[in-house]
């Protein structure tokens, strides 16, 4: 694994002095102190953090703009894409048979017919993809910014904005729209978990608007060295990829976390308006958790959840998923995909 410390006692030239330099050690001191820490739940009752939500709202207009501060995400945004309908083909083979997958899979829009949540959704790239792939799309952002910007991008496109209903956006938060009754098949929410207060709370209300037998695809970043200096060192001060302060290094989510949390999380079958009510259990709670058994390395089973690396390429531009076998051997050290199927029984 790559020493960040000894990278930052290396001498960094590209802008990077006096007060960025001091920056960079408190990070870096900041990686001993919370390595070890726990995904832990905020005092806060909302997981609305109001500076990243200024952060990102003065970023607005930059959404679409592919060489520019989400350049990357642009590129990621195919590789995640392909994941979510690999998984989906997955599941179908598990419930229909080989004939039914095949049959699925031989359609471009793999998603027709089911109801899609993109949570954070900013500009609209993963929303978007989604809408194409045949899923009545519902994009929700606590930006307002964002969601004009997204919904002004969507109505350019004639196969979007002549599509009826099957991409909408709305300016409000996951856990404002679990008290609507409204559930759906798949909810994604890609690179927002590492922004947010209150990550526990910010999962269960991700976690009840899913259906039964729905799922829950997840994208962030493991709190590691290593990717303290891609992420933070590399991305923000040195190769200035995206703006200083886009990422908080403690609240990046390690892969086991999620798993911990999955592992004790047991859904409600009757709507709730309170998210910090589930995952304890009590007579109006599913007595399984969505994960119920793990295996070496303390990684889920296949048809439960799964956790696969992702990893950008520089010298060709693009992002790799790399393959399950790789994810104990430090695939997951930095960017991951995961992905959690709630239970049929619950």
């Amino acid at each position: 694994m790559i020493d960040v410390y000894a990278h930052i006692r290396v001498r960094v030239t590209n802008g990077i002095g006096g007060p960025a330099l001091c920056r960079t050690r408190q990070l870096a001191a900041s990686c001993r102190q919370e390595s070890d820490s726990r995904i832990s739940a905020a005092a806060t009752s909302s997981t609305v953090n109001a500076t990243e939500i200024a952060h990102f709202s003065r970023l607005s207009s930059l959404w679409w703009n592919e060489q520019g501060e989400f350049s990357l995400l642009h590129r990621m945004n195919p590789v995640r894409v392909r994941y979510i309908r690999e998984k989906i083909l997955e599941a179908t083979c598990e419930d229909q048979g080989e004939d039914a997958r095949r049959e699925l899979e031989s359609k471009c829009a793999v998603l027709t017919g089911m109801d899609v949540l993109d949570v954070g959704c900013g500009g609209g790239l993963l929303s978007e993809s989604l809408a194409r792939l045949g899923a009545r799309t519902i994009g929700i952002d606590a930006s307002e910014s964002n969601i004009g910007i997204a919904s002004t991008h969507a109505s350019g496109d004639p196969q979007l904005s002549s599509s009826g209903n099957s991409l909408e956006y709305r300016h409000t938060s996951a856990e404002q729209l679990v008290k609507e009754p409204k559930r759906f098949d798949v909810v994604c929410s890609m690179e927002v978990i590492e922004h947010v207060d209150n990550p526990v709370a910010f999962l269960s209300a991700c976690a009840q608007l899913v259906k039964p037998g729905g799922h829950l695809f997840l994208s962030t970043i493991a709190r590691t060295p290593l990717s303290y200096f891609i992420t933070i060192l590399a991305g923000e001060y040195v190769l200035r990829k995206v703006a200083v302060g886009t990422h908080t290094y403690s609240k990046f989510v390690n892969p086991s976390e999620l798993i911990s949390f999955f592992q004790t999380y047991r859904s409600s079958p009757s709507s709730s308006s309170n998210p910090t009510d589930f995952g304890h259990i009590g007579s109006d709670v599913s007595p399984r958790p969505w994960i119920t058994r793990t295996y070496a390395h303390g990684l889920p089973t296949r048809l439960e959840a799964d956790v696969r690396g992702i990893v950008y390429i520089p010298w060709s531009g693009e992002w790799k998923l790399m393959p399950r076998s790789s994810t104990p051997w430090g695939a997951v050290e930095c960017n991951y995909l995961f992905w959690v199927r709630r239970p049929l029984d619950s």
